[in-house]
Protein backbone atom coordinates (compact mmCIF):
# COMPACT_ATOMS: atom_id res chain seq x y z
CA UNK A 1 0.00 0.00 0.00
CA UNK A 2 1.21 3.50 -0.85
CA UNK A 3 1.41 5.99 2.00
CA UNK A 4 1.04 9.74 1.41
CA UNK A 5 1.54 12.45 4.00
CA UNK A 6 -0.46 15.68 3.72
CA UNK A 7 1.23 18.63 5.40
CA UNK A 8 -1.30 20.87 7.16
CA UNK A 9 0.05 24.44 7.45
CA UNK A 10 -1.14 25.05 11.02
CA UNK A 11 -0.28 23.52 14.39
CA UNK A 12 -3.69 21.85 14.72
CA UNK A 13 -5.07 19.28 17.14
CA UNK A 14 -7.18 16.32 16.04
CA UNK A 15 -10.30 18.45 15.46
CA UNK A 16 -8.52 20.83 13.10
CA UNK A 17 -6.90 17.91 11.28
CA UNK A 18 -10.28 16.18 10.88
CA UNK A 19 -11.69 19.24 9.07
CA UNK A 20 -8.74 19.06 6.68
CA UNK A 21 -8.90 15.31 6.13
CA UNK A 22 -12.58 15.67 5.17
CA UNK A 23 -11.25 16.72 1.76
CA UNK A 24 -10.69 13.03 1.05
CA UNK A 25 -14.47 12.60 0.76
CA UNK A 26 -14.46 14.68 -2.44
CA UNK A 27 -12.36 12.30 -4.54
CA UNK A 28 -12.43 8.61 -5.47
CA UNK A 29 -9.09 7.00 -4.66
CA UNK A 30 -7.64 3.53 -4.91
CA UNK A 31 -8.01 1.34 -1.80
CA UNK A 32 -4.26 0.80 -2.10
CA UNK A 33 -3.37 4.32 -1.01
CA UNK A 34 -3.40 5.77 2.51
CA UNK A 35 -3.30 9.47 3.46
CA UNK A 36 -2.03 10.77 6.80
CA UNK A 37 -2.47 14.43 7.79
CA UNK A 38 0.43 16.00 9.66
CA UNK A 39 0.47 19.51 11.16
CA UNK A 40 3.47 21.81 11.39
CA UNK A 41 5.08 22.28 14.81
CA UNK A 42 4.59 26.05 14.66
CA UNK A 43 3.86 28.61 11.98
CA UNK A 44 2.02 31.78 10.98
CA UNK A 45 -1.67 32.37 11.63
CA UNK A 46 -3.27 33.46 8.36
CA UNK A 47 -0.81 33.42 5.43
CA UNK A 48 -1.83 37.01 4.73
CA UNK A 49 1.58 38.67 4.23
CA UNK A 50 5.15 38.05 3.14
CA UNK A 51 5.98 37.86 6.87
CA UNK A 52 3.68 34.84 7.15
CA UNK A 53 4.83 33.25 3.91
CA UNK A 54 8.50 33.33 4.90
CA UNK A 55 7.67 31.57 8.16
CA UNK A 56 5.38 29.13 6.35
CA UNK A 57 8.12 28.00 3.97
CA UNK A 58 10.35 27.10 6.91
CA UNK A 59 7.56 25.45 8.92
CA UNK A 60 6.36 23.29 6.02
CA UNK A 61 9.89 22.40 4.95
CA UNK A 62 10.69 21.15 8.44
CA UNK A 63 7.44 19.22 8.75
CA UNK A 64 8.01 17.33 5.53
CA UNK A 65 11.76 16.92 5.13
CA UNK A 66 11.78 13.53 6.91
CA UNK A 67 8.76 12.12 5.04
CA UNK A 68 10.81 9.78 2.89
CA UNK A 69 12.72 8.23 5.78
CA UNK A 70 9.41 7.90 7.66
CA UNK A 71 8.24 5.55 4.91
CA UNK A 72 5.99 7.81 2.87
CA UNK A 73 5.78 7.34 -0.89
CA UNK A 74 4.56 10.89 -1.68
CA UNK A 75 3.86 14.19 0.03
CA UNK A 76 1.05 16.71 -0.53
CA UNK A 77 1.01 20.36 0.55
CA UNK A 78 -2.29 21.57 2.04
CA UNK A 79 -2.08 25.27 1.22
CA UNK A 80 -2.43 27.19 -2.05
CA UNK A 81 0.69 29.16 -1.14
CA UNK A 82 2.63 25.97 -2.02
CA UNK A 83 4.75 26.75 1.04
CA UNK A 84 7.89 24.67 1.37
CA UNK A 85 7.25 22.73 -1.83
CA UNK A 86 10.39 23.68 -3.74
CA UNK A 87 12.65 23.18 -0.72
CA UNK A 88 11.09 19.77 -0.09
CA UNK A 89 11.62 18.78 -3.72
CA UNK A 90 15.30 19.57 -3.26
CA UNK A 91 15.77 17.07 -0.41
CA UNK A 92 13.16 14.38 -1.19
CA UNK A 93 13.08 11.84 -4.00
CA UNK A 94 9.39 11.04 -3.48
CA UNK A 95 6.80 13.16 -5.35
CA UNK A 96 5.96 16.49 -3.69
CA UNK A 97 2.57 17.73 -4.87
CA UNK A 98 1.49 21.32 -4.28
CA UNK A 99 -2.07 22.58 -4.86
CA UNK A 100 -1.49 25.84 -6.75
CA UNK A 101 0.78 24.19 -9.31
CA UNK A 102 -1.60 21.21 -9.51
CA UNK A 103 -4.78 23.27 -9.87
CA UNK A 104 -3.32 25.68 -12.41
CA UNK A 105 -1.93 22.80 -14.47
CA UNK A 106 -5.25 20.96 -14.35
CA UNK A 107 -7.00 24.14 -15.43
CA UNK A 108 -5.12 24.03 -18.75
CA UNK A 109 -6.95 20.80 -19.59
CA UNK A 110 -10.35 22.34 -18.81
CA UNK A 111 -10.16 25.73 -20.53
CA UNK A 112 -7.84 28.41 -21.83
CA UNK A 113 -8.77 31.15 -19.38
CA UNK A 114 -9.33 30.78 -15.67
CA UNK A 115 -10.14 32.78 -12.58
CA UNK A 116 -9.38 32.28 -8.91
CA UNK A 117 -12.20 32.50 -6.39
CA UNK A 118 -10.94 33.36 -2.92
CA UNK A 119 -12.32 34.10 0.49
CA UNK A 120 -10.10 36.97 1.58
CA UNK A 121 -8.46 39.95 -0.10
CA UNK A 122 -5.00 39.52 1.52
CA UNK A 123 -4.63 36.17 -0.26
CA UNK A 124 -4.86 37.66 -3.76
CA UNK A 125 -1.10 38.11 -4.14
CA UNK A 126 -0.56 34.36 -3.71
CA UNK A 127 -2.35 33.47 -6.92
CA UNK A 128 -0.74 36.15 -9.04
CA UNK A 129 2.68 35.01 -7.79
CA UNK A 130 1.90 31.37 -8.62
CA UNK A 131 0.58 32.30 -12.07
CA UNK A 132 3.71 34.35 -12.77
CA UNK A 133 6.00 31.48 -11.70
CA UNK A 134 4.17 29.19 -14.15
CA UNK A 135 4.04 31.84 -16.92
CA UNK A 136 0.24 31.73 -16.86
CA UNK A 137 -0.45 35.45 -16.48
CA UNK A 138 -2.16 35.56 -19.88
CA UNK A 139 -4.48 32.73 -18.84
CA UNK A 140 -5.58 34.32 -15.54
CA UNK A 141 -8.54 36.61 -16.16
CA UNK A 142 -8.86 37.72 -12.55
CA UNK A 143 -9.14 36.98 -8.86
CA UNK A 144 -12.45 37.58 -7.10
CA UNK A 145 -12.80 37.68 -3.32
CA UNK A 146 -15.73 37.79 -0.93
CA UNK A 147 -13.35 39.36 1.62
CA UNK A 148 -14.51 37.25 4.55
CA UNK A 149 -11.78 36.57 7.16
CA UNK A 150 -11.04 32.84 7.23
CA UNK A 151 -11.57 30.43 10.09
CA UNK A 152 -8.64 28.13 9.35
CA UNK A 153 -9.62 25.66 12.07
CA UNK A 154 -13.39 25.28 11.50
CA UNK A 155 -13.34 26.31 7.81
CA UNK A 156 -16.79 27.10 6.35
CA UNK A 157 -18.78 24.82 8.63
CA UNK A 158 -21.92 26.52 9.94
CA UNK A 159 -21.52 29.47 7.60
CA UNK A 160 -22.75 27.86 4.39
CA UNK A 161 -25.96 29.87 4.06
CA UNK A 162 -24.06 33.15 4.24
CA UNK A 163 -20.80 32.30 2.46
CA UNK A 164 -21.91 30.02 -0.39
CA UNK A 165 -24.19 32.62 -2.10
CA UNK A 166 -21.39 35.19 -1.90
CA UNK A 167 -18.95 32.75 -3.48
CA UNK A 168 -21.45 31.97 -6.22
CA UNK A 169 -21.90 35.67 -7.01
CA UNK A 170 -18.13 36.18 -7.12
CA UNK A 171 -17.75 33.10 -9.33
CA UNK A 172 -20.29 34.48 -11.79
CA UNK A 173 -18.26 37.68 -11.97
CA UNK A 174 -15.25 35.59 -13.04
CA UNK A 175 -17.36 33.91 -15.73
CA UNK A 176 -18.41 37.37 -16.97
CA UNK A 177 -14.70 38.25 -17.20
CA UNK A 178 -14.10 35.27 -19.48
CA UNK A 179 -13.13 32.50 -17.07
CA UNK A 180 -13.66 29.06 -18.61
CA UNK A 181 -12.68 27.32 -15.37
CA UNK A 182 -12.37 28.45 -11.76
CA UNK A 183 -9.85 27.46 -9.11
CA UNK A 184 -10.77 27.66 -5.43
CA UNK A 185 -8.19 29.90 -3.81
CA UNK A 186 -7.73 27.98 -0.59
CA UNK A 187 -8.02 24.46 0.76
CA UNK A 188 -9.94 26.08 3.64
CA UNK A 189 -12.76 26.60 1.10
CA UNK A 190 -13.08 22.94 0.12
CA UNK A 191 -16.58 22.57 1.59
CA UNK A 192 -17.95 24.94 -1.07
CA UNK A 193 -16.70 22.98 -4.10
CA UNK A 194 -19.72 20.72 -4.65
CA UNK A 195 -22.17 23.64 -4.34
CA UNK A 196 -20.21 25.79 -6.77
CA UNK A 197 -19.78 23.01 -9.32
CA UNK A 198 -23.54 22.49 -9.22
CA UNK A 199 -24.44 26.17 -9.71
CA UNK A 200 -21.68 27.65 -11.88
CA UNK A 201 -21.59 27.11 -15.67
CA UNK A 202 -17.86 26.29 -15.66
CA UNK A 203 -15.84 23.62 -13.82
CA UNK A 204 -14.51 24.47 -10.36
CA UNK A 205 -11.22 22.89 -9.29
CA UNK A 206 -10.99 21.87 -5.64
CA UNK A 207 -7.20 22.04 -5.14
CA UNK A 208 -6.72 19.76 -2.12
CA UNK A 209 -8.46 16.68 -3.56
CA UNK A 210 -6.74 17.37 -6.89
CA UNK A 211 -3.35 16.94 -5.21
CA UNK A 212 -4.38 13.57 -3.78
CA UNK A 213 -5.34 12.28 -7.21
CA UNK A 214 -2.16 13.62 -8.79
CA UNK A 215 -0.11 11.93 -6.06
CA UNK A 216 -1.85 8.66 -6.86
CA UNK A 217 -1.25 9.18 -10.58
CA UNK A 218 2.45 9.94 -10.16
CA UNK A 219 2.90 6.88 -7.98
CA UNK A 220 1.06 4.76 -10.55
CA UNK A 221 3.32 6.07 -13.30
CA UNK A 222 6.46 5.67 -11.21
CA UNK A 223 7.64 9.24 -11.74
CA UNK A 224 8.73 12.07 -9.49
CA UNK A 225 10.14 15.57 -9.78
CA UNK A 226 13.44 16.34 -11.49
CA UNK A 227 16.58 16.93 -9.46
CA UNK A 228 17.88 18.88 -12.42
CA UNK A 229 15.05 21.32 -11.81
CA UNK A 230 15.24 20.96 -8.02
CA UNK A 231 18.90 20.18 -7.27
CA UNK A 232 19.93 18.60 -3.99
CA UNK A 233 21.90 20.78 -1.53
CA UNK A 234 25.66 20.24 -1.33
CA UNK A 235 25.46 20.55 2.45
CA UNK A 236 22.21 19.65 4.20
CA UNK A 237 21.46 21.42 7.48
CA UNK A 238 18.23 19.71 8.41
CA UNK A 239 19.34 19.37 12.03
CA UNK A 240 19.47 23.15 12.23
CA UNK A 241 16.02 23.30 10.65
CA UNK A 242 14.56 20.92 13.25
CA UNK A 243 16.18 22.91 16.08
CA UNK A 244 14.64 26.12 14.72
CA UNK A 245 11.12 24.65 14.71
CA UNK A 246 11.53 22.96 18.08
CA UNK A 247 12.42 26.39 19.45
CA UNK A 248 9.50 27.98 17.61
CA UNK A 249 7.07 25.41 19.06
CA UNK A 250 8.35 26.09 22.58
CA UNK A 251 7.97 29.84 22.04
CA UNK A 252 4.43 29.44 20.67
CA UNK A 253 3.39 27.28 23.63
CA UNK A 254 4.58 29.98 26.05
CA UNK A 255 2.48 32.57 24.19
CA UNK A 256 -0.73 30.54 24.49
Amino acid sequence: MWKVVVLVPFAFDDVGLANRSAQLDAVVLSPNIQFDFKPVKAGPDLYDSWHDLAMADIAMFEAGCTAQEEGYDALCIDTMSDSGANALRSVLDIPVISPARTAFGLMLMLGNKFGVLTQWDPWKALYKKAAAEMNLQNHLVGVESINTPPDVRNLLGGKEEVVFPKLLEAGLRLVDQGAEAIVLGSTTMHQSAAFLNEHLPVPVINPGPATYKIAETMLSLGITHSHVGFPKPHSEKLGMLHAMLDGAATWAEKQS
